[in-house]
């Protein structure tokens, strides 16, 4: 073999192996990394209907054009006749950061033990957040734990019913009751849209463990609180969640997270408040200059530790996305406590009464509805959406 032959031969097998390694990278970059739910989304089904009515009514997003004419037809044009024309639908805006249109995503924050513990838990936190890439906007809704509702599936093992977050419960892998698509979080998500009529996407779970090691790891978060909040115990069953002053707060994941977590000392509805605060310290965090250049290491050191069907890729949109939010696009709400009972129902499996926050599913139904179409919630000025974000050393 000539040393030209040589050469060229070094050359392909370089080229050919960065081609298999380039695929298998794209292919890797777009897998979901976790188990899909594999439920039909409102997305898919309104992309298709959308096509079969463009089918239907021949409409294409060609332009007008007149028809040719022969001299015959120009020198004897016959009676006057008006011109039809082809509707030409109206071009909308081209999502940002190559995502869909929209994206809704089931995120959950589970009270479990170590780094990669997912073997059992509660949902601790339940929010939709609803993904605009064209607008941009991201609307995030949080669903109390204490609904009661009907749960799919898993009657064979003498449950039909129970809490809202009992769903993610009974469908862990430590209690082996649930086989379906998504675990835990698929198993939410079919007992949402039974109960409520919400389709979600995807889903992204983080438990504990995993979320302080995440503040951690940008450096902590700033919050302002305008008030001291009290996470003291109230009685021997409530764990002490610290005391927390008025002004500017530096806190580092411990602290957000217990933060977070206080819940007998007031409401549902403040906790969800406090929820808010660490959301919109977070996101502000990462949009500094220092930070936000390592998003993607940031995404890709938790993959391990976060349960998702989202792909790299998707993470990566929305990343993307982040520093185009403004932050009166960036809104919170919930089920008005107004639309909420206290009430007391039995637990047949448990054997006992237990606290639920009593509502009729249609009223939940109407809500949910209005969060898929993008009108609720509206933000309500700082009530609404994100807070400037604190000025430290001030």
């Amino acid at each position: 073999m000539t040393k030209r032959n040589a050469i060229l031969l070094f050359l392909g097998i370089i080229i050919i192996g960065g081609l298999i390694f380039g695929i298998v990278v794209i292919q890797k970059w777009n897998q979901p990394l976790g188990e899909s739910l594999a439920l039909a989304t409102k997305t898919s089904t309104v992309e298709s209907d959308q096509a079969a009515s463009d089918v239907s009514t021949g409409v294409t997003a060609t332009a007008f054009q007149p028809a040719e004419t022969n001299s015959d037809e120009q020198s004897n044009p016959g009676p006057t006749t008006i011109p039809t024309t082809t509707a030409v639908p109206t071009a909308t805006p081209e999502p940002l950061c190559g995502g869909p249109a929209t994206m809704t995503v089931l995120a959950l924050g589970v009270d479990s033990g170590g780094d990669n513990d997912y073997l059992y838990g509660l949902a601790d936190v339940i929010k939709i957040a609803r993904i605009d890439f064209v607008t941009p906007r991201v609307s995030v809704i949080s669903l109390p734990r204490d609904l009661w509702v009907q749960i799919p599936g898993i009657e064979d093992f003498g449950v039909t019913e129970g809490k809202l977050n009992q769903s993610y419960f009974y469908g862990t892998k430590g209690m082996g009751y649930y086989d379906g698509p998504g675990g835990a979080p698929g198993l939410m998500a079919r007992t949402l849209q039974e109960n409520f009529g919400l389709t979600v996407d995807h889903y992204g779970t983080v438990n504990m463990v995993t979320f302080k090691k995440m503040v951690d790891a940008v450096g902590g978060i700033d919050v302002y609180l305008p008030t001291d909040v009290d996470g003291r115990p109230v009685d021997d069953h409530t764990e002490d969640m610290g005391y927390f002053y008025a002004g500017n707060n530096h806190f580092n994941g411990d602290a957000a997270l217990r933060f977070s977590r206080i819940r007998k000392t007031d409401t549902i509805f403040a906790r969800m408040d406090r929820q808010k605060m660490v959301i919109c310290a977070l996101k502000d965090k990462l949009l500094q200059p220092s930070v936000i250049g390592d998003i993607p290491e940031l995404i890709a050191s938790f993959q391990g530790s976060i349960v998702t069907d989202l792909s790299p890729a998707q993470m990566s949109q929305m990343a993307c996305l982040l520093p185009k939010l403004s932050d009166e696009n960036i809104i919170f709400g919930g089920i008005p406590q107004e639309e909420l009972t206290m009430s007391r129902q039995w637990d047949a499996r448990q054997g006992y009464y237990t606290f639920v926050w009593a509502i009729e599913n249609n009223v939940v139904r109407d809500y949910i509805e209005r969060f898929e179409e993008g009108t609720w919630p509206v933000s309500e000025g700082s009530s609404g959406s994100c807070p400037p974000p604190v000025q430290v050393g001030q």
